[in-house]
């Protein structure tokens, strides 16, 4: 009999400039493209399109510190230019030159928990 295991959220977590730092929930990432409409002098629509730059997006969703960062040095306000890697079960997800754009956070005793991290990332790559 062959066993199947489907990821769950305990097994996706986040590294920041190569160190473990917390497991997470759920993230959602989104990407946009400024592409721009080639026109031609007397055409009622476009001749063509021309790719521009891509911008990158994450949301990372209730964010749990990994107990051998509860004391560490990694401090989210303080991020600037950092690399993020979400590291799933089948591939990494590697987001480079971050910068925070949104952080809300909650806790309740002996809880340390960021309920959700926003950011910006200048390139994507996956890695398997």
């Amino acid at each position: 009999m062959i066993e199947v295991s489907f990821p769950t959220s305990k097994d996706i977590y986040i590294e920041i400039n190569g160190k473990k730092l917390a497991v997470i929930e759920s993230y959602k990432s989104t990407s946009k493209r400024e592409s721009r409409h080639i026109e031609a002098f007397g055409e009622n629509e476009s001749v063509g399109t021309i790719p521009g730059k891509i911008k990158y997006y994450v949301e990372i969703s209730r964010i749990y510190m990994c107990d051998t960062n509860m004391n560490s040095e990694i401090d989210f306000y303080n991020l600037s230019d950092f690399n993020l890697t979400i590291v799933k079960p089948d591939k990494r997800i590697l987001y480079s030159n971050c910068e925070w754009t949104q952080i809300s956070e909650s806790a309740g005793i002996n809880d340390t928990l960021i309920e959700s991290l926003s950011l910006i990332a200048s390139s994507r790559m996956e890695l398997i």
